[in-house]
């Protein structure tokens, strides 16, 4: 089976990054990993920004158990990418994002995939109820 790529109306959040120097590699593109940077970095921003997490203090933090990307289209230094996210399911302690690449003005992803946050208690590392103002803020992007 052939995975399409998405589009921008798929995604509900969106966050403008800038591409480095350092994020090409030999082969003059984007190197694979610094995708899920991208992902990691929407998601947060998302989070963060909205303050239904502190990284320093919260009571609960996700931890990602699961990722994975397809890739469509090459992205390199010096273009300008838009992240975007979405939740596709939210369970008590876990949450599955569908994530976005687009270059530039572009429609299409050109590379997606999505991470599983499961959060868990600080301290203990034990899996933990989502809050409830980030469950919201999380139904707030949901598909």
């Amino acid at each position: 089976m052939k995975i399409q790529a998405k589009t921008r109306e798929q995604f509900k959040h969106f966050l403008p990054i800038t591409t480095r120097w350092m994020d090409n590699d030999a082969y003059g593109h984007v190197n694979n990993v610094v995708y899920y940077s991208w992902f990691d970095t929407v998601v947060n921003e998302f989070l963060i920004n909205n303050r239904v997490l502190d990284i320093e203090q919260s009571p609960v933090i996700g931890l990602v158990i699961e990722t994975q990307c397809n890739y469509f289209a090459s992205v390199a230094f010096p273009d300008t990418i838009v992240a975007g996210v979405a939740v596709s399911k939210l369970g008590n302690s876990s949450v599955r994002y569908e994530l976005g690449i687009f270059k530039g003005d572009e429609l299409q992803a050109s590379a997606q995939g999505h991470f599983i946050h499961v959060y868990v208690d600080r301290d203990n590392r034990r899996p933990a109820a989502i809050p409830d103002a980030m469950r919201q803020l999380l139904i707030s992007i949901q598909e």
